[in-house]
């Protein structure tokens, strides 16, 4: 696979990018599969408490949901509790990636939709979280899992 590249500031950077794409590409899935795990435990299951989480229970999180007009509360905490939480092991695993990266970019953008009436800046509720998190989730639906993935070794080519 040839990636085009434009002019750098480091240009022996240039011809070795291409080289080591599908490692960067590997880190990239592994931590956006990570922390999409990271977020389910300490949103929805209480760990790393004190940091600033407003919810760390299911429940909390369907309060949390219903109070922003997310209905029934309990469906969306529990979809985004297990896509995050096995979803996101999946995705950091490689594991049926397109797929699963396709649910969590869906919900992640289905949140950031949601949260346009905000603003753009995460610090005040707005979109630009999750949206990040979706196009990052959504380079996973076209790429897929790549050769260091669980894909790759099952030779699932979904």
């Amino acid at each position: 696979m040839e990636i085009a590249s434009s002019p750098s500031f480091f240009p022996f950077l240039e011809t070795s990018f291409p080289a080591v794409f599908e490692v960067w590409a590997a880190i990239l899935r592994l931590w956006v599969g990570g922390v999409l795990v990271i977020y389910a435990l300490r949103a929805s299951f209480g760990f790393f408490p004190n940091t600033g989480m407003p919810v760390q229970s299911v429940a909390g999180t369907a309060d949390y949901m219903e109070r922003f007009g997310w209905k029934p509360g309990m469906f969306w905490a529990w979809l985004s509790t297990i896509n995050n939480l096995v979803g996101g092991a999946m995705l950091a695993a490689g594991l049926l990636t397109r797929p699963v990266a396709l649910t969590c970019a869906l919900l992640l953008f289905l949140s950031a939709f949601h949260h346009i009436k905000d603003g753009f800046f995460s610090n005040q509720n707005g979109f630009e979280h999750y949206a990040l998190w979706g196009f990052c989730a959504l380079f996973f639906v076209f790429y897929g899992g790549g050769p260091y993935s669980l894909d790759q070794l099952f030779n699932l080519f979904i």
